[in-house]
């Protein structure tokens, strides 16, 4: 189930057990605020996976933005989306830079 969800570009089943009853639980959109929050992001973070998520991607310019933050800060936080494997970044370096969801 689990390679036949990553195929089908879905969310991992959360599988869960008690006894010797168990659950799967199936998720459709992983991408939204409470489950965000639950894996541990910041504000910054979200607004930033939301926003992809509407626009397709979003750039190192676009980050600093609609946070407000450095550029450092949001290089920072690049990389632990990246680390975290919700974000991947583009072939491209420098200015035409930008992230996807994966």
């Amino acid at each position: 189930m689990t390679e036949q969800c990553k195929k089908a570009g879905l969310p991992v089943p959360i599988i869960t057990n008690e006894g010797s009853d168990f659950w799967i639980t199936f998720k459709r959109d992983i991408y939204n605020q409470d489950d965000l929050v639950r894996l541990g992001l910041n504000e910054r973070q979200v607004k930033a996976v939301l926003y992809a998520k509407e626009k397709g991607k979003i750039t190192n310019k676009e980050y600093q933005e609609i946070n407000g933050c450095s550029r450092n800060t949001a290089s920072s936080d690049f990389a632990d989306l990246v680390n975290k494997a919700i974000l991947h970044g583009s072939d491209v370096k420098g200015a035409g830079a930008y992230y996807q969801l994966n």
